[in-house]
């Protein structure tokens, strides 16, 4: 799969990911979900031991990288039925969060069923959004700072969840900004 907004999503999310890491404090690392439970595989492109505990992490290639987000994230979110900018948010969001909670929180934002899953509803409800673009991907990422905020890992993690949210308010507003809405 290849469109400009899954590429640019894909870039996104890479960037901040980065590769390889197998941090014993991460429970996204152990493929039990939890710090200590099963074995200890990492995350790498943001692909986690904990989401894909039998694939081998530390060897997953970019392209394998690609061919997950595509299938198991950016499908599911509809990327290609959101704007761009909101593609990217609720993309980067279901790599940091699960697809589920990231389609709450904009099913929360335009008044859809949350039922963790975007589909007509949620859609229609995006496209009847009454207020800016800018306003609806605001609106977005303050229920994730919210969310993250009550996390119990917030105290070790919260500042990195929180630059990286910060940074990709900025993105989608350079986004929107560049397709001429506000």
């Amino acid at each position: 799969m290849s469109t400009p907004a899954f590429d640019a999503a894909v870039a996104w999310v890479i960037a901040w990911e980065g590769g390889w890491q197998d941090d014993p404090g991460d429970p996204g690392n152990w493929t039990g979900g939890a710090v200590g439970a099963g074995k200890l595989n990492g995350t790498k492109y943001g692909i986690s031991a904990a989401a894909y505990p039998t694939m081998d992490i530390a060897n997953l290639t970019e392209a394998e990288a690609r061919l997950i987000y595509a299938r198991d994230y950016w499908t599911p979110i509809e990327g290609d039925q959101l704007p761009p900018a909101l593609a990217m948010i609720v993309f980067d969001g279901a790599v940091n969060s699960g697809v589920a909670q990231s389609a709450v929180w904009l099913q929360v934002v335009v008044g859809a069923a949350t039922d963790g899953v975007i589909g007509p509803e949620t859609l229609a409800a995006v496209k009847a959004w009454q207020r800016t673009p800018t306003d609806l991907c605001a609106e977005v990422l303050a229920e994730r700072v919210a969310a993250n905020g009550m996390d119990p890992d917030f105290n070790v993690f919260g500042l990195g969840w929180s630059r990286r949210t910060a940074a990709l308010a900025f993105q989608a507003a350079r986004m929107i900004s560049a397709r001429g809405q506000s």
